[in-house]
């Protein structure tokens, strides 16, 4: 009686080992297919540092105003007036992505104007670019400016941005856009997001980089990166 009570017992304790192996098994595979799916989408260079291969102007008589030099793409010679808004524009569209780069801008604001930015879910209607804008200038540093359709979206913060910006230097921009939420990151400080509650506006467009009218100015813009997000 006692060897089959003993049986019972190492047959009990044999049963709860194995279910306790089986359900670690799944806490495994389940945790495993999480990580999985949380993996960063990759990240893709949108510039090769040569060339402008991958891009073109809105105006095709415009590409003569961009060019590449120093692994950078570049636009104004800092020695003449900028005369109008140029668009230099990815070939390819983007919905859910974060973007980054680095960018100069540089010119003397006593002849005018010095202003650029950086286009996203932009198109093309009319010979205009249309779209989103991740503004760049004294003034507009981190705005959200909704270019030839309804103006200033969002203002940036600059509470915290004003210590670490160079403005005649370069800084690091970077603009993530999840659905109908934007966010802008200059030098890793958020300057703004806004939200999108018109369903009308395209949520998918290219990425364009643009020099303002104005004064005698420069724009320069390297390592140029995109990361879709699914």
């Amino acid at each position: 009686m006692r060897a089959y009570s003993n049986n019972i017992l190492e047959m009990n304790s044999l049963s709860k080992l194995f279910l306790s192996f089986l359900f670690l098994f799944f806490i495994l595979v389940f945790s495993s297919s999480n990580v999985c799916g949380q993996l960063p989408a990759k990240t893709i260079s949108l510039f090769d540092g040569k060339t402008l291969k991958g891009w073109k102007t809105v105006n095709p008589a415009d590409e003569k105003l961009w060019f590449v030099a120093d692994s950078a793409i570049k636009s104004g010679d800092g020695v003449n007036k900028i005369l109008s808004n140029t668009y230099l524009h990815t070939t390819q569209e983007y919905g859910d992505f974060e973007f980054r780069c680095l960018f100069r801008l540089s010119g003397d604001p006593k002849t005018g104007l010095i202003n650029s930015g950086i286009q996203y879910r932009s198109i093309v209607v009319g010979g205009k670019m249309v779209g989103y804008q991740a503004d760049i200038g004294s003034g507009y540093w981190g705005d959200i400016y909704d270019e030839h359709r309804r103006g200033k979206l969002a203002g940036g913060d600059l509470s915290t941005l004003t210590h670490l910006l160079k403005e005649d230097g370069w800084n690091s921009y970077i603009i993530r856009c999840k659905g109908n939420l934007h966010e802008l990151y200059i030098n890793g400080i958020k300057t703004c997001e806004y939200l999108e509650k018109d369903p009308k506006i395209p949520n998918k467009g290219v990425i364009s980089v643009q020099i303002h009218s104005g004064g005698v100015a420069q724009i320069e813009f390297r390592d140029l990166t995109i990361s879709e997000i699914r």
